[in-house]
């Protein structure tokens, strides 16, 4: 019997062995490029891969790979590593700075000179340093339940369980305070003014330098400061005016007599919301049905205001100031130095403050949505501007004429300037950069990650393409043209 030849295809068998091969054929495909790019030392342009490129707004160089997962930068002053957005570090050895962040702004530390700082959260966090004379300070707070501070100097050291029991120092806008079992016994001291709160806020006690003071809120209270001075920085002694206030069934009777033994006493007297007014040398103001109809006689500034219904209707006219305001149709206000104009608040802003050498215009349309802010330097003729579109785009120009291009910016228009959102978060959305040098003509472009990459100067001009799969390079007379890291032509330098 004659035997017949049988061919059995594998994959015929398991139809996915094809599939399979292909796939590793491309993944040894890919792993031999990168690999060979490595191993070869002109080759420094992989795509979102790898690569590694001069900075082109400053000295320096960076390294990127995994597309916007990983990054590296060192300049002159400064050097920073990242991993967005789980970890960042930047460091400036010439003032000792670092900064590290984790999930930035969900964990940071913190390092300048001898201060030291980590936060989880704006929750938990321990700080050191030293203190005006030298003495060293660690501190550790779990707000609100928890603060200390341990130092050499004994004087300094303090702990508080809240609302326990415990003393701050130097703390939430006072220079001390005890407290046991707050809200019933709380002791604060603010510079030289000591208030003891018996039940906060309803019972208090005050005293200070020619101060005493006391009330039951909100039935009765009553509180008197002497006339007194003091020496300022320079060294000269000044007075500290006095002042005598008191109230019954708060807020329906309000007395307070302010700036005793100055060139400007007043008085002011209110019965809420019936009334208020004040008299002065320098300003009037009367209040009917507080807080909506007010006029104005500010003398000092030279100009008076008539509010009705306040905040949505108000009126002044003088030197010191001009304003229309029928909120939120229209609102023009101006004096010598600022003006802030808005139509149909939210939807139009314009805000200037010139007060030379600084010229500063802002305008917003919907907050956010569109933002230009431009400074100039009135001595020098430079100019910095700053343009965000959320969540398109943000564009600055400094005053060197640097600018910078970043497509993609969902959060940098509502915190512009944060060194931790562009350091840990704008990678990642930033699939669009362009940046020109204003002093060395300098320019680079990005798209996707250096998928695509041009860089140029008038010396020379680098585009990479598809992990570096087509390069081009010109020097020069010098060009160099490579495919899959081969150079398939090139022009040398005329011979010297």
């Amino acid at each position: 019997m004659k035997k017949i030849p049988v061919t059995i295809k594998l994959s015929a068998i398991n139809p996915g062995a094809d599939s399979t091969r292909r796939r590793g054929f491309v993944f040894i495909l890919l792993a031999g490029i990168f690999i060979g790019s490595f191993r070869n030392a002109e080759a420094e342009a992989c795509g979102f891969i790898f690569d590694r490129f001069q900075l082109t707004l400053e000295n320096g160089w960076r390294t990127e790979s995994a597309g916007p997962f990983y990054y590296s930068q060192q300049n002159e002053s400064e050097t920073t590593w990242a991993l967005p957005p789980f970890y960042s570090s930047d460091k400036k050895p010439a003032v000792e700075a670092r900064e590290d962040d984790f999930l930035y702004p969900l964990l940071t530390r913190t390092r300048y000179g001898l201060e030291r700082r980590w936060q989880f959260g704006q929750l938990l966090s321990t700080s050191g340093g030293q203190e005006q004379n030298g003495a060293a300070k660690k501190r550790l707070t779990l707000f609100p339940l928890y603060f200390s501070q341990r130092s050499p100097d004994a004087s300094l050291d303090y702990t508080a369980w809240v609302p326990f029991y415990g003393r701050i120092k130097d703390r939430l806008f006072h220079d001390e305070i005890y407290f046991v079992m707050f809200p019933f016994f709380a002791e604060t001291r603010k510079r030289d003014v000591v208030t003891d709160n018996y039940v906060y806020p309803i019972v208090s006690v005050r005293h200070g330098d020619g101060l005493s003071g006391w009330q039951v809120w909100p039935l009765a209270g009553s509180e008197h400061k002497d006339v007194t001075t003091r020496t300022n920085g320079f060294g000269d002694s000044e007075t500290v005016g006095g002042h005598d206030k008191s109230f019954y069934l708060w807020p329906l009777h309000l007395k307070q007599d302010t700036g005793i033994g100055t060139d400007n006493p007043e008085k002011f007297r209110a019965a809420i919301p019936l009334y208020a007014y004040s008299r002065s040398p320098k300003r009037d103001s009367t209040t009917v049905l507080w807080p909506f109809f007010t006029w104005i006689d500010e003398r000092g500034k030279q100009y008076h205001e008539w509010q009705g219904p306040w905040p949505f209707v108000i009126f002044a006219r003088g030197e010191g100031k001009t304003t229309s305001r029928v909120f939120p149709v229209f609102s023009r206000s101006h004096n010598a130095e600022k003006e802030n104009n808005s139509y149909l608040w939210p939807v139009w802003q314009f805000q200037r403050t010139h007060a030379d050498p600084l010229d500063q215009q802002r305008t917003r349309v919907l907050f956010y949505l569109y933002a230009r802010l431009a400074e100039k330097n009135t001595s020098t003729g430079a100019e910095k501007v700053r343009l965000d579109m959320w969540p398109f785009f943000t564009w600055h120009r400094d005053f060197s004429g640097n600018e910078r291009l970043q497509v993609l910016a969902p959060v940098e228009p509502a915190v512009p300037d944060n060194p931790g959102i562009e350091r840990n978060w704008s990678p990642l959305w930033s699939f669009w950069r362009a940046e020109d040098n204003g002093k060395t003509g300098a320019s680079s472009r990005s798209l996707l990650w250096n998928l695509y990459r041009r860089e140029t100067a008038p010396a020379h001009k680098k585009v990479s393409l598809l992990f570096g799969l087509f390069q081009y390079q010109s020097s020069g007379e010098n060009r160099r043209t490579r495919l899959f890291y081969v150079t398939v032509a090139q022009t040398p330098a005329a011979p010297k």
